[in-house]
């Protein structure tokens, strides 16, 4: 009696796949920290998305801060935040700080 073994590519789960923030170079999370177009500059340039940099203008569209506008400051890619103009909070013992949002929560709505 003879058997007749299927064997079956094993391929890892997408979790083992996706490399994690800390080990990625500088320059790979540009790319990771990309930011959708508006529909008019998505028209213009048939691009969907651009990685986001300083002095581009954003609106927010998700959040507490929904609906807002302003200007990039600050790309931090180590903490994987940006930072927009007019866009802060209090801290209790009065002090402003910069409040940090998510790339994929905004929408670049004029390049630099």
């Amino acid at each position: 009696m003879t058997y007749f073994f299927l064997y079956t590519v094993v391929t890892l789960p997408s979790r083992f796949l996706k490399v994690p923030r800390t080990t990625c170079t500088s320059s790979s999370l540009r790319m990771i920290m990309s930011a959708s177009l508006s529909k008019e500059l998505q028209k213009k340039y048939n691009v969907r998305s651009l990685p986001i940099r300083k002095d581009d203008e954003v609106q927010v569209v998700r959040g507490t801060f929904k609906n807002r506008d302003g200007k990039v400051t600050t790309v931090y890619r180590k903490k994987y935040v940006i930072h927009v103009e007019r866009i802060s909070r209090e801290k209790n013992n009065g002090a402003t700080v910069m409040f940090g949002l998510h790339p994929s929560k905004v929408v670049i709505t004029k390049l630099h």
